[in-house]
């Protein structure tokens, strides 16, 4: 074949060379574009300050963005799409409520979200509360979902409780459950011999009376003591926390004094009026009370009472006992004297 005229030559030497720089300037634009967006991947965000961000199960990315920007966790929803998208192979973002620090990047904020590694919220239930008034505190608790149809009084263990935004109430109320169970069974296991408790059963009714009993630790293990001594000699328990959950018909809570009425209630938890132990538990015991409920102190005391200042006075006899009441009474009047 013929060569090509000079002129057509030119021609396509010219083309090459346009395309050849036209290939070297894309190549230069998109080293650019690719250092822009790893610039902007690893650049600090513009939160001010640590903040937690909920991600609602099912919300698509784009959901998530605008809830990022709104929340000031990033400042460019694209950027952020964009960057979700390229590394997408790293795992799908996740629901649930998220903690993000202060300047997050967007791999900071795309690692947390796929991490899974949600916020740990808290609940506490106090020792000595009844089911409903548990019930209560899981109604009030942020961002666990659902109901929850009530258990049976003293069977959820009193602790500090770990969840996620989005848990159920029924979940919670599950593991409470069966750490209850747990701790009893623990408990029961290492009982003491002889006593008067049939079962675990019965020793988590009799937890829970000293639960309500006495708020100090170093009496619990005495009041469990004076409990079984009574029982031993089929003494009527005559507590007066079974008389309020008996008046109060299971609430636990009464807001005046008891009464002699009160102690005549014709009620199976009224301790005063039924010998033995009651029913069921009048309240969910810690673990410390589950303990002296087994292995309860020796002691030759059968009565006692409040001492005034916050503990109570022990006593072998019901002349003794009478004593203590008395002073008891009279330290009541002053105080009323003096407000």
């Amino acid at each position: 074949m013929a060569d090509a005229p000079p002129a057509r030559q030119g021609r396509i030497l010219r083309l090459l060379a346009g395309l050849l720089l036209t290939l070297a300037a894309l190549a230069a634009g998109a080293y650019g574009g690719l250092r822009w967006a790893l610039a902007e991947y690893e650049a600090p965000g513009p939160l001010g300050e640590e903040r937690a961000v909920v991600i609602p199960r099912g919300a698509a990315t784009g959901t998530i963005a605008q809830r990022l920007e709104e929340a000031g966790v990033i400042d460019n929803a694209r950027a952020f799409l964009a960057a979700a998208w390229v590394t997408s192979e790293a795992g799908p973002l996740r629901a649930g409520e998220y903690a993000f620090p202060a300047r997050a990047s967007l791999r900071t904020v795309l690692e947390t979200l796929r991490s899974g590694r949600t916020v740990q919220r808290r609940l506490t239930v106090p020792e000595g509360l009844t089911v409903a008034q548990i019930l209560a505190l899981l109604e009030q608790a942020e961002g666990l979902t659902g109901s929850v149809a009530p258990p049976p009084e003293g069977s959820l263990l009193p602790e500090t409780w770990s969840y996620s935004w989005g848990d159920t109430r029924e979940s919670l109320v599950r593991r409470m459950r069966e750490a209850m169970d747990q701790a009893l069974a623990e408990a029961w296991a290492q009982r003491a011999e002889d006593l008067p408790l049939a079962s675990p059963r019965e020793a988590l009714i009799l937890a829970s009376i000293i639960e309500r009993e006495t708020g100090v630790a170093e009496e619990r293990g005495k009041v469990a003591g004076v409990f079984v001594n009574r029982l031993r000699r089929g003494m009527p328990l005559q507590s007066d926390p079974t008389v309020i959950y008996a008046v109060t018909d299971g609430a636990g809570v009464l807001d005046r004094p008891l009464g002699r009425a009160d102690l005549a209630t014709d009620h199976p938890h009224n301790t005063y009026r039924n010998r033995g132990l009651p029913p069921t538990p009048i309240a969910s015991p810690g673990r410390a009370s589950i303990l002296a409920a087994v292995r309860p102190a020796e002691t030759d005391a059968l009565y006692f009472v409040a001492d005034g200042r916050g503990g109570h006075v022990f006593s072998r006899t019901l002349e003794e006992h009478n004593r203590a009441v008395a002073r008891l009474r009279a330290i009541e009047r002053e105080r009323r004297g003096t407000n």
